[in-house]
C-alpha cells in the first residue's frame, strides 16, 4: 500500500469523520464547502484554520489529486466554516506557492499532518466575500 492510499483511508475513514464534528468551532480547524463536480451537491471536507483577515488559505496535502481540489477547479464558489462562522468566498489553486512555507506560516496541527502525510502538496487561496 503507498502513502497516498493508506492517508486518503486514514483520512477518509479515521480522522475526517471525527473533526468533521468540531471543525469550524473548534480552534485550528475549519471546514470547507464545495460542489460535487459531478452530483452538484454541497461537499464538506475540514481543514486547517488557514483564516488570515478576508483569506482563507489551504495546503491540500494530495494536490490535484485531492477530490475538493477537482470540485474547486470545476466551480470555484465555496463556503468555509471557521471560527463559528460561515463566510463564502472564490478558490484559486496556486500552483506557484511554495506549500511547506504556507504552511510554516499558518502553523497548528493540521498542518503538521499534511506534512506528515501529504504526497503532492498544493496551495489554494480563497478570497472571502465581504
Amino acid at each position: 500500500m503507498d502513502k497516498r492510499t493508506f492517508s486518503s483511508g486514514l483520512a477518509k475513514y479515521g480522522v475526517n469523520p471525527v473533526v468533521k464534528l468540531v471543525a469550524g468551532y473548534v480552534p485550528g480547524w475549519a471546514l470547507l464547502e464545495t460542489v460535487g463536480r459531478r452530483t452538484g451537491r454541497p461537499v464538506r471536507n475540514p481543514v486547517g484554520d488557514g483564516l488570515r483577515g478576508s483569506t482563507f488559505w489551504i495546503v491540500a496535502e494530495h494536490g490535484s489529486r485531492s477530490h475538493y481540489v477537482r470540485n474547486i477547479l470545476a466551480n470555484p464558489r465555496v463556503r468555509i466554516r471557521a471560527r463559528g462562522r460561515w463566510r463564502t468566498g472564490t478558490a484559486r489553486v496556486l500552483a506557484e506557492d511554495d506549500p511547506r512555507e504556507r504552511q510554516r506560516r499558518l502553523g497548528g496541527l493540521n498542518a503538521a499532518f499534511v506534512r506528515l502525510m501529504g504526497t503532492d502538496l498544493l496551495t489554494i487561496r480563497v478570497d472571502l466575500d465581504a
